[in-house]
């Protein structure tokens, strides 16, 4: 008996322990994130992931970081390796956790990385899958703030694109904005991104 109560706290303390260096590793590829070390960032992450095989949370953040650099970047060779990782990384999340609108918003991320870089070869075999994407990512989380507001700028970007007036979608970023007041996730680490830039487009919206 007192073998097997050794073996619970001793297991609990394995886990403990793999739990903080699973959030200090967290915490440390953000703060090079923050300070525009993306590179050093990103190996943070894959380093995190290996460790974390059944953690979708790490592999999301590979993808976003990858996508999220490879807007305005005008080689085409480092932009293929770059948004190829971040499919790659996603893939996994994806597989790891199922309909999950976080991984529906990153993966439309990527498509609209590849149409801003050349719209003529991408957008039209892109466009409408990222119209799906985001219609299904509604569907599965219509009080997510992300959701709400990915989808309303992707709106925006078609009417813009097709000359038409963006002011029907304000109110969907207003609503966004609304959404991130009250949402909460009990998961460490769980994306929190969108609020000032709902803030910022809403602050020109329809102008």
């Amino acid at each position: 008996m007192k073998k097997l109560i050794l073996a619970i706290i001793l297991l609990g303390i394995t886990f403990v322990n793999a739990q903080d260096r699973y959030s200090k590793g967290m915490e440390k590829a953000f703060e090079l994130w923050q300070n525009q070390k993306t590179i050093e960032a990103s190996n943070m992450f894959e380093r995190i992931a290996t460790a974390e095989p059944d953690n979708w949370l790490p592999y999301y953040y590979v993808a976003q970081l990858n996508t999220v650099t490879s807007f305005g970047e005008k080689d085409e060779d480092k932009l293929s390796k770059q948004l190829e990782k971040a499919k790659e990384f996603l893939d996994v999340a994806k597989a790891i956790s199922p309909n999950n609108p976080e991984l529906l918003i990153q993966e439309a991320l990527i498509n609209t990385a590849w149409i801003a870089f050349d719209g003529a070869t991408y957008g039209m075999t892109l466009s409408p899958k990222n119209a799906q994407l985001y219609q299904r990512a509604v569907e599965l989380a219509p009080n997510n703030p992300r959701v709400i507001l990915s989808k309303a700028e992707w709106d925006m970007g078609s009417a813009r694109y097709f000359g038409k007036d963006v002011t029907p979608y304000c109110k969907d970023v207003e609503k966004a904005l609304e959404l991130f007041a009250t949402f909460k996730s009990e998961t460490p680490f769980y994306p929190t991104w969108g609020k000032q830039r709902a803030e910022g487009i809403l602050e020109n919206c329809g102008k």
